[in-house]
């Protein structure tokens, strides 16, 4: 597991570069109007869940769990920014350290935090609490996974124990869980009481054709566990919190081997269908409603997204310098704004919520409300079969006319809200 993490921090600047590489670089500054369209943000707090671990992965493959496909749902309904400090290995009561060195604003190290965690980005996640607590503060969405390694004993102990010394194990796992659970969201609301708090309930990762006569057992475990955090959620609704349960534990029930990657690897997280289960579950939690999203295959174009809705064109998106130009009436139609050509110059016009922006074919700056600004490529002339249409840097049209891009590598697809 260790290495994995060590891959994970190496592979996030790649992805970081690529995503400036295929956008393109435009240098206008934002404006006041920009900045004042504030993001939805989600910070998602737990355990490997949330971190998005998955055995087995190669070197150049970065974690894609329930909260980078959260952050894509985001994205259709708006502009949007997702803070996840997932620990892996983490329990219950060390999430209870953890939030309480944030309320403080006090640096904690891994140890404190809880002994022996196997995930070495600890100590940078403890040491930044600060920013944690200032990001948990602007919230709009708080998102926790945890308890699974609070519970994961059972998945040993729970056949070799009497009916009544297994629920005797299990009223007492409940309790740490909900001491602690009961701490961490007061503090969370605390910090931000403004915020949407979505805690997970468990699944149990053992398929029934493992051991069929300690699968009902689990299950019924697994169903008791869901009681309790649902009777958390009412008790703390009845005091005005706002404290929904994603419930994602139903979602494995029968599925857990196909779900999971207990069968191939004996390990009991997640696979990528069940990463997905869970995300639209946590989706329709915030906000009601998950959109299947597809990804576009190498070689082929890149999709766009533009205010929540696929952009469906014969004009398609190409890459020239690892940049990606886009059909300009494609883009103008899509968020409503106006454009103008001017045959004299080769420049088109565009205007949008206040802003101007023209660009000239074959120019290397482009002109935004009246000041020139230096562009990484030109805008060209693209022929789509017989018709000659405008191609121009994606980067700099929303760059000028203020709107926010962004690029998701796994999806190879563009996001693009006003």
């Amino acid at each position: 597991m260790r290495n994995s993490f060590k891959k994970y921090i190496s592979t996030v600047s790649a992805a970081v570069l690529l995503s400036s590489m295929l956008l393109g670089a435009a240098s206008a500054a934002p404006n006041a109007q920009t900045s004042a369209k504030q993001p939805y943000r989600i910070v998602a707090l737990g355990d490997s869940l949330t971190v998005g671990y998955e055995p087995g992965k190669s070197e150049t493959e970065r974690p894609y769990g329930f909260v980078d496909r959260l952050q894509e749902q985001a994205l259709l309904h708006g502009r949007a920014e997702t803070v996840n400090v997932g620990i892996a290995g983490l329990k219950s009561g060390g999430l209870l350290n953890f939030v309480e060195a944030v309320k403080k604003g006090q640096a904690i190290t891994a140890d404190e935090i809880q002994p022996n965690l196997p995930d070495p980005r600890t100590p940078q996640i403890g040491a930044a609490v600060a920013q944690t607590k200032t990001d948990l503060s602007a919230a709009d969405a708080i998102t926790v996974t945890i308890g699974g390694n609070d519970m994961s004993e059972l998945l040993n102990t729970a056949g070799k124990l009497s009916e009544t010394d297994l629920q005797t194990r299990v009223d007492q796992l409940f309790k740490l869980y909900t001491d602690s659970m009961g701490v961490i969201v007061a503090d969370l609301h605390e910090l931000n009481p403004d915020a949407l708090i979505v805690v997970a309930d468990q699944y149990q990762p053992m398929p029934e054709i493992a051991d069929s006569a300690l699968y009902p057992k689990l299950e019924k475990t697994a169903e008791a566990f869901t009681g309790v955090i649902d009777k958390m959620a009412a008790d703390f609704g009845s005091k005005g919190v706002n404290v929904k349960i994603a419930h994602v534990a139903k979602e494995f029930v029968g599925g857990e081997g196909t779900m999971t990657h207990i069968i191939k690897d004996r390990d009991i997280h997640p696979n990528q269908l069940g990463y997905e289960a869970m995300a639209k579950v946590f989706s329709e939690t915030i906000w009601g409603s998950y959109t299947k999203l597809t990804a576009h295959e190498a070689g082929s174009p890149m999709g766009i997204i533009v205010k929540g809705k696929e952009l469906n064109t014969p004009y398609k998106p190409v890459i020239r310098q690892n940049l990606n130009f886009v059909a300009i009436k494609d883009i103008v139609d899509a968020i409503g704004a106006t454009s103008k050509w001017d045959n004299k110059t080769s420049s088109a016009t565009i205007a949008y919520e206040g802003h101007t922006v023209v660009i000239t074919i074959g120019s290397k700056t482009v002109k935004v409300d009246g000041q020139a600004v230096p562009v990484d490529a030109a805008a060209f002339l693209n022929m789509v079969g017989k018709e000659s249409k405008t191609y121009v840097p994606l980067a700099a049209l929303a760059s000028g006319l203020g709107l926010d891009v962004q690029y998701v590598s796994n999806l190879r697809t563009v996001f693009i809200n006003p």
